[in-house]
């Protein structure tokens, strides 16, 4: 009934950025957190980055300064803006949504395809 939708990914180099936008459509009544995960070979999903539905917005310490999530409540979208890109940050990427349905009352948990995201030294 709800679809996120990724787009952004790629090959960089070190040093240079990316965006990545999630697009959520369908029954879609409300969304509160937003956020961005990631997931290396060999490792476990970690949060990057999450936001409210009010603005307020959370980092892992190792992108603090260097990436910006924000959304589009209108347009139920969410984007990382990704700086000063390291090879570590080579993972794949993945949007994340709380939401609750229309005239619903549960909240549920939605996830993106992935978009691969390669930093090269």
């Amino acid at each position: 009934q709800v679809q996120l939708v990724e787009s952004g990914g790629g090959l960089v180099q070190a040093g240079g950025s990316l965006r990545l936008s999630c697009a959520a459509s369908g029954n879609i009544g409300s969304i509160n957190t937003m956020a961005w995960y990631r997931q290396a070979p060999g490792k476990e999903r970690e949060s990057v980055a999450t936001i409210t539905n009010d603005g307020r917005t959370n980092y892992a310490d190792s992108v603090k300064g260097r990436f910006t999530i924000s959304r589009d409540n209108a347009k139920n979208t969410v984007t990382l803006q990704m700086l000063s890109l390291k090879p570590e940050d080579t993972a794949v990427y993945y949007c994340y949504a709380n939401i609750r349905y229309i005239s619903g009352t549960a909240w549920f948990r939605y996830w993106g395809q992935g978009t691969q995201v390669t930093v090269s030294s």
